[in-house]
């Protein structure tokens, strides 16, 4: 093993496990300052657009690896509000999001990063430009990790501004978590929850899953007479099947009404109900539509996505785009061989995609990668399971390591704990 390929390695383990994530003050570049402040690089320049489980991190080792080199984070939120647990307040465990939020004042301070708060509407890759608002940045290389953005065109009846707000997805953490928490929270005891879940792949497969079981417990205590029909597009459930089907029995007998291979091609918003491609329709008071989803949508602007109109092709040893050069695609918006989209596989993309663009900048070989992926799911208020996975690259393709990994033996509250444990690890090694 040489030495380059023994330090990537202990630098992808690396963890933020005791960092405080007590807020700074620290004044940053509203969008008025960006031409003056950023309009043309007089060194070497990385900008990152998105400021999640992605962005952050690779922003961060960048800055950590070479601080010779700028690096320019742009997002349109001051705000980070995570998706992983999210599922925890729907089920009445979380007050609120404030435990599933942070901010960056601490990580530009900490990093010297300059940091952006807009939204950018255009990336010219032959002039190695983004737009935001009305004025531009250079770079010389750019990494994205814009997250996803859903196909409701494949829904009949689906109004992008209208039918969210009666048929929420709280699919991307915040408003949308809160409107449906407050649809279950008023919805009438003997009520049906439908819950949709689309055809892989899509953001965390597991999720859909662990938020049936935790809509299941709040109707459990609070309002016992009521149901869930969960439809899903898929032939079978995703991850944790067997497990999931004996946690529902154990807790949630008679609650969760499975049914797989129910794809969703219409709805009425109005009368709260779906079709199916079956040809049956589903009625419920509360809807939750998960709908089927795409590369962020700067990405599909600048014409990143491939054939598949969806996800945007990796070189998947670098991240950087097949269809543009110096362009890298990282988190839920790339295709990752077989990493699946998660917040912990775009923490570990973003260390690999950091450290090559490092060499590649030094004009040194990008290194191969080695990788693990760790997806944790609640059953309950105490219990959780998890499924480990172990990638590695193999003639230019990232695989799973045949043998690796493996999947919790049962629910247990140890892994619950350890899920807990993750999720405020993670949060810190971003915000800090």
């Amino acid at each position: 093993m040489t030495t380059q390929r023994r330090n990537f390695l202990r630098l992808f383990g690396a963890s933020g496990l005791a960092t405080s994530m007590a807020s700074w003050s620290l004044p940053t570049l509203a969008a008025s300052d960006v031409a003056t402040t950023l309009a043309k690089s007089s060194g070497r320049r990385v900008v990152v657009v998105g400021g999640g489980f992605g962005g952050t991190i690779a922003a961060k080792f960048i800055r950590m690896q070479d601080p010779g080199i700028e690096v320019v984070l742009i997002e349109p939120n001051r705000q980070f509000v995570a998706s992983p647990m999210s599922n925890l307040y729907l089920g009445g465990l979380l007050p609120d999001l404030s435990t599933l939020t942070m901010g960056y004042d601490q990580l530009l301070a900490q990093h010297d990063i300059k940091m952006v708060y807009d939204s950018v509407t255009a990336i010219d890759p032959q002039k190695k430009t983004v737009t935001v608002s009305t004025d531009t940045i250079d770079y010389d290389r750019l990494i994205l990790s814009p997250g996803i953005d859903f196909r409701t065109e494949e829904i009949q009846g689906y109004d992008r501004q209208t039918t969210p707000e009666q048929m929420p997805h709280a699919w991307k953490t915040g408003a949308q978590t809160q409107l449906l928490r407050q649809q279950l929270v008023d919805m009438p005891d003997g009520g049906t929850v439908v819950l949709t879940v689309p055809a892989a792949p899509f953001r965390c497969h597991a999720a859909p899953y662990e938020r049936a079981s935790m809509i299941a417990m709040y109707l459990q205590q609070h309002k016992p007479k009521s149901k869930i029909v969960l439809l899903d597009a898929n032939p079978d459930i995703l991850v944790h099947a067997e497990l999931f089907k004996k946690g529902w029995k154990k807790h949630y007998d008679g609650i969760i009404d499975y049914r797989s291979a129910q794809k969703l091609i219409a709805v009425d918003a109005g009368k709260r109900s779906v079709a199916l491609q079956s040809g049956k329709e589903i009625r419920g008071d509360v809807v939750n539509l998960i709908p089927p989803q795409r590369a962020g949508q700067i990405a599909v602007a600048a014409g990143l996505v491939g054939r598949d109109k969806s996800w945007c092709p990796v070189n998947e040893l670098t991240f950087e785009s097949t269809l543009k050069k110096n362009i890298h695609v990282i988190g839920d918006a790339c295709s990752a061989g077989a990493m699946p989209k998660s917040g912990f596989s775009a923490n570990g993309q973003a260390k690999i995609c950091a450290h090559n663009i490092v060499a590649l900048m030094n004009d040194k070989e990008p290194s191969e990668i080695s990788g693990i992926d760790t997806a944790f799911s609640y059953v309950s208020a105490k219990e959780a399971a998890s499924v480990v996975s172990v990638f590695a690259t193999k003639d230019s393709k990232i695989i799973q390591v045949p043998n690796s990994g493996g999947v919790s033996p049962d629910w247990s509250e140890t892994e619950a704990a350890y899920a807990s444990s993750w999720f405020k690890n993670i949060l810190t090694e971003m915000s800090s």
